[in-house]
């Protein structure tokens, strides 16, 4: 991987197994787009004294030449992210959406609404 990424943990213990998972999931966004500067992710529980059935929060922040796509996935009302695997996966599965989004509009391949005055 050539990309520099940051991992950081907040309220929770740093797992070896999540950040593994992370940067593989970051290796599969860097071979979709080659251009990404920089990445840096960070996963959240929203209270330090929970250790079960608390939501995760996971933020990616993706720099790509000219801009910079942030994603953040907020637990949800389902209890989903209570799986931070589910979490991590759910917000890498938004950040691959924006970035296919980044490249059409470099490419171009935006659609634009036309007026019909």
């Amino acid at each position: 991987m050539q990309l520099p990424l940051q991992i950081t943990f907040r309220n929770i213990e740093p797992s070896e197994s999540v950040a593994a998972k992370v940067r593989e999931r970051a290796g599969k966004l860097e071979r979709f787009v080659d251009k990404i500067i920089g990445c840096r992710v960070t996963i959240e529980a929203p209270h330090k004294h929970h250790h079960k059935g608390s939501p995760y929060e996971v933020r990616i922040d993706v720099t790509v030449p000219g801009s910079e796509i942030v994603v953040s996935r907020h637990p949800g009302q389902n209890g989903a992210h209570e799986d931070i695997y589910v979490a991590v996966r759910d917000a890498f599965n938004a950040m691959r959406r924006q970035l296919e989004e980044y490249i059409n509009q470099r490419k171009g391949k935006v659609k634009s609404h036309v007026s019909l005055a």
